[in-house]
């Protein structure tokens, strides 16, 4: 049985894998060793990989890798796919997994593989199994962090994940109205430009808001919500595999 570990930005995600099966997925918190036990439960896993975005990694992880093989991943990791990012080693490990999963998915296909979560970030993967790198962006939360921290009145409001009015009546529905119509129309005319250079192109869709873009995209996608943590247990088998 295989552990993994996402370490994102907001929050770490664990997941269970038996071979290619999701055994158990959930949220942990990185204060201590307790929220780990609790998520494990009778579960006793052999192997163990850990993606993260921090600069140092929770000293209690050191406790387990004494008793279950632990990988970190890096950008020297072994992956099933051909890295041709031209600064490798500054390419988020969540943007390599989620390139791996869909990949995994969906083999030999142009794909586009878009993670909405703090940032929206574009990847593209060739039929060849190249990954060839893409784009980034402000997730939708940002956005309104943004306009409130850079301007001198506007506030910071939450996003509101239910509203459609286009055009806003007041400051409130304005920025609304920006943030939530414009990231929708962001991401379809991202999907369109890819899809004009590669009229084959699958997008597959993952992070924490692919709900909101899953019900309002014109285009087609494929959601999958766990891609990354998919991703990371491919990268966790290959290695072992080679």
């Amino acid at each position: 049985m295989n552990l993994l570990i996402d370490i994102g930005n907001t929050r770490t995600k664990a997941a269970l894998f038996q071979g290619d099966s999701l055994v158990h997925v959930g949220i942990i918190e990185l204060a201590g060793p307790g929220s780990m036990y609790r998520f494990l439960g009778e579960y006793t896993p052999e192997r163990m990989l850990i993606s993260s975005v921090l600069k140092e990694l929770p000293g209690f992880l050191d406790e387990f890798s004494k008793t279950i093989r632990c990988i970190e991943f890096t950008a020297s990791t072994p992956i099933p796919l051909k890295n041709e990012y031209k600064s490798a080693s500054t390419l988020g490990s969540d943007r390599l997994a989620a390139a791996v999963g869909a990949w995994k998915r969906y083999p030999s296909a142009h794909l586009l593989v878009i993670d909405a979560g703090t940032c929206i970030k574009y990847n593209y993967v060739t039929p060849a199994g190249e990954y060839m790198g893409g784009g980034i962006s402000p997730g939708i939360v940002m956005r309104f962090k943004a306009m409130h921290a850079f301007t001198g009145k506007l506030p910071e409001l939450e996003p509101e994940f239910d509203f459609s009015t286009l055009c806003g009546a007041s400051t409130h529905d304005s920025l609304q109205s920006g943030v939530m119509n414009g990231v929708v129309d962001e991401v379809d005319g991202m999907i369109n430009r890819y899809t004009e250079q590669y009229p084959q192109l699958k997008t597959v869709l993952t992070g924490g808001n692919y709900h909101f873009f899953e019900d309002r995209l014109k285009n087609r996608i494929f959601a999958h919500p766990n891609l990354v943590l998919e991703g990371l247990n491919e990268i966790l088998e290959y290695n072992v595999r080679t």
